[in-house]
């Protein structure tokens, strides 16, 4: 797989002239129109880069864009990969291992998820500070030492100074966030009444069916992470969640994530 990731950065390179990213970015389910506040220097399909998976879920476009925010160079993935549509471990985390030998110094990362905490709303921004991983490790099997080592220290693998600076900014502009641990399962069902309450007892505030994987594999190549949940549903109540919902709810609360990233990025340059 090592091989793998190295030809399809070099395909990435020749495509893209070139175009060296600070930031990888990786957008979730009904949170792509981030990628409107990118100005665009590349656009390329999954589909037409070698190696690469495709997207298979409704609210992820799958394209990979390159360009400039706030003349701050990132990478964009407008749509992940997911174990549920039958990838494995090494084929959902491939893009972050292209995009680190893409020269990404940090990742920034959102998803969807279900609330857990009883604080928490729907269209509430969740800073990820934890995680809890009910999905199989993506380092699993003959390490990559290319990339990494064999045991990875997960100690603040939400890193702390990136929370800290989205704190003030969020200050500053008016943005309420919560802050919370995300419980990762492999979906595709939406988890039930009993799963939730379970959750809730070892100590989740929100769960979803991605991310994790990425940021396991981000910090065994020492990327330092920044990761966003918004509240699409909250599980602990009454209410029927569907994913048209789930991106509804998503595109609405997107526009107060896509305000966090770009002032972080002001920041950062």
């Amino acid at each position: 797989m090592s091989d793998a990731i190295k030809k399809t950065a070099e395909f990435i390179v020749a495509a893209t002239n070139d175009f060296k990213p600070s930031t990888g970015i990786i957008l979730g389910t009904g949170l792509g129109d981030f990628a409107d506040r990118i100005d665009t220097a590349y656009s390329l399909e999954y589909k037409d880069i070698p190696g690469f998976p495709v997207s298979t879920v409704a609210g992820h476009k799958g394209r990979l864009i390159f360009g400039t925010v706030e003349g701050h160079r990132v990478v964009a993935m407008q749509g992940r990969f997911h174990y549920y549509e039958g990838y494995g471990m090494e084929q959902v985390t491939f893009p972050v291992r292209v995009m680190k030998l893409l020269g990404i110094e940090r990742l920034f990362v959102s998803n969807a998820s279900g609330g857990i905490n009883p604080t928490f709303r729907v269209g509430d921004l969740m800073i990820i500070t934890d995680h809890i991983n009910l999905m199989p490790n993506p380092l699993i099997g003959r390490n990559k030492d290319d990339f990494g080592p064999r045991f990875v220290d997960m100690h603040n693998c939400y890193d702390r100074e990136f929370a800290a600076l989205a704190t003030s900014i969020a200050e500053a502009n008016g943005l309420k966030l919560q802050y919370g641990v995300y419980v990762a399962t492999t979906g595709p069902t939406f988890e039930t009444q009993a799963e939730y309450r379970y959750f809730k007892a070892i100590g989740g505030d929100a769960a979803g069916m991605s991310t994790v994987p990425e940021v396991i594999v981000a910090r065994h190549m020492s990327v330092p992470v920044f990761a966003v949940s918004v509240i699409t549903n909250c599980g602990l109540s009454d209410e029927i969640g569907d994913h048209e919902d789930v991106q509804r709810q998503g595109r609405r609360a997107g526009e107060k994530m896509g305000t966090l990233f770009v002032e972080m990025l002001k920041q950062l340059k």
